[in-house]
């Protein structure tokens, strides 16, 4: 190793006896620019390549190949250890000397590794960012769009009977969806129905018309409560449930595997829940109705003072067959809104533990927000057309 200067050029030079069978590199100081030859063939050589001298101030870092007759992966990582440090100081680095696979591989190490350079790239402008979070925005609604799809599709199948859907799943799903759930609709529809008969009895009580809280309690639980209640249980129990399912499936690639056997894995997978639910979504609100009716009769009774024939008459007094129907409406909705956000999440998620966790979390949070909008718009609807 010697160092050489001509005019105005410096250089750092290795130098090996015999010229022609030994690579050579020497880093050579061309104005503020420093320029690294190689020559030689460097394919089979371990030989380090010379450090760069000390400069205060460096304007770029260029490369001259011209004399390199062969090059490896060696070549390559002395490459990258000697120019990452430069890199970090953010100095400009002109590789275009550079044979074209070897520019590649360093273009490529140096984007990785380098902090500098990761940490430019993580901080894009406001530009890109508003670009970049509406193209996931799109993404994601894309995505959630096509699953609908293909979930209408298998719907279409199985009603033409080409499903691969089998009949025990859907039964399985039934007793797990339905009767399983009725313990915990009955205590939330119970004290909520609690909550609604005894605040609004103590309004009512200050007019005297105790004997109204047969309307507001039946007309209130029957039309909104009940499937709302339904809706946000089956969120927490249901739908979580169907995300841990097929993400766990997911993970491992169980879901690969039924589509490598030939098997439609929305028909099997899918279509069995958003039935299960479309079937015991209005019976489970029909529960909880009647659950919220009976405890009102019990604040009625019990508290203000009501006769238990007089409630009861009020009470199918009060109930309509719009009101009915929109309640079982709105509770089959709600159900299979549940369904599709749990498969959704489920089918989406990734093959990891924690992804299977995010894609629960997901089912849950999404299920509720669907609901709580297309109850909105649903109340609307009914209200504009009188119903």
């Amino acid at each position: 190793m010697r160092d050489a200067s001509s005019g105005n050029a410096s250089s750092d030079t290795m130098e090996v006896s015999d010229e022609t069978q030994a690579p050579g590199a020497r880093w050579v100081s061309q104005g503020g620019a420093l320029v690294l030859e190689l020559s030689g063939p460097w394919r089979g050589h371990r030989a380090p390549l010379p450090q760069p001298p000390q400069a205060d101030a460096v304007e770029a870092v260029r490369f001259d190949a011209h004399a390199l007759r062969s090059w490896d992966a060696a070549l390559a990582s002395s490459l990258w250890h000697q120019l990452e440090p430069l890199a970090r100081r953010e100095t400009p680095l002109d590789l275009q000397g550079l044979p074209a696979g070897l520019q590649q591989i360093v273009t490529l190490a140096l984007d990785s590794a380098s902090p500098a350079r990761a940490s430019a790239a993580a901080v894009p402008g406001p530009v890109t960012r508003v670009g970049a979070r509406a193209a996931a925005a799109w993404a994601v609604r894309r995505k959630t769009l096509t699953f609908f799809g293909e979930v209408l599709m298998s719907l279409g199948r199985f009603m033409r009977g080409r499903s691969d859907m089998r009949a025990s799943d859907l039964a399985w799903q039934i007793d797990q969806t339905g009767p399983r759930s009725l313990p915990i609709v009955s205590l939330v529809c119970f004290l909520v129905g609690l909550i609604v008969a005894y605040m609004g009895a103590a309004q009512l009580q200050r007019f005297g018309a105790q004997t109204y809280i047969a309307d507001l309690v039946t007309v209130g639980v029957v039309r909104e409560v009940a499937a709302l209640l339904v809706g946000i249980v089956l969120a927490g129990r249901v739908g979580a449930a169907f995300a841990a399912q097929i993400g766990s499936m997911r993970a491992n690639e169980e879901v690969d595997a039924l589509a490598t056997m030939g098997v439609n894995p929305v028909d099997f997978l899918v279509l069995p829940r958003v039935l299960a639910l479309l079937i015991v979504g209005p019976l489970l609100t029909a529960f909880g109705a009647l659950v919220g009716m009976a405890v009102g009769w019990l604040v009625a009774v019990g508290i203000y003072g009501v006769t238990p024939l007089e409630y009861v008459y009020a009470s199918m007094e009060a109930i309509t067959l719009p009101h009915v129907l929109v309640g079982l409406i709105k509770g089959t909705a709600y159900s299979v809104l549940v369904a599709l956000a749990g498969c959704l999440q489920g089918m989406s998620a990734g093959r990891s533990a924690q992804a299977v966790g995010d894609a629960t979390t997901a089912a849950v949070v999404q299920a509720i927000v669907w609901i709580v909008v297309v109850a909105s718009v649903l109340t609307v609807v009914f209200q504009r057309l009188d119903f």
